[in-house]
């Protein structure tokens, strides 16, 4: 199995306990009215906790799809949140799972900076093609924007 990692940060104007409530905590509900092709997210496996496994599904062209989501940590004092995708349709093929390792800090002006730390494990000896990558950071930075959106335009959220 190769391993390949990538930081990346996302600058908000939310403050951090906020965004990360809605981030870590209110995602299940937030996810599927921000994200016209997520149809639900369930819990098949756990309380919520670490060890959970929920379920994403989409519907995207006309086609059902799903991901599996495993909670690795929690640790609200910090605003930290991790957890990786570790299975279904959803999942490119070439991936094993993908590790993301998120905490909320604070920001410039009362904003806060989602710090992100991804490792991508595939399968085999296989390489992680450009293309896997572009799209599942594409995906992860519009998911952030999404929910950053709900949260700036539902301000007594």
């Amino acid at each position: 199995m190769g391993v390949f990692a990538f930081e990346d940060d996302f600058v908000s104007t939310v403050a951090p306990p906020k965004l990360y409530k809605a981030l870590a905590k209110d995602a299940d509900e937030i996810v599927p009215k921000v994200i016209p092709v997520i149809q639900g997210v369930e819990i098949v496996e756990g309380n919520g906790g670490p060890g959970t496994i929920k379920k994403l599904t989409a519907v995207e062209d006309g086609k059902s799809s799903f991901i599996l989501h495993k909670v690795g940590a929690v640790d609200e004092a910090n605003l930290g949140y991790n957890y990786s995708l570790v299975g279904g349709t959803g999942l490119d093929e070439s991936l094993e799972k993908v590790e993301f390792e998120t905490s909320v800090v604070a920001g410039s002006d009362g904003g806060s900076i989602v710090k992100i730390s991804v490792k991508y494990h595939t399968k085999g000896d296989a390489a992680l093609s450009d293309a896997v990558r572009e799209e599942t950071k594409g995906k992860g930075t519009g998911l952030l924007k999404a929910i950053e959106g709900f949260v700036l335009a539902n301000p007594d959220y």
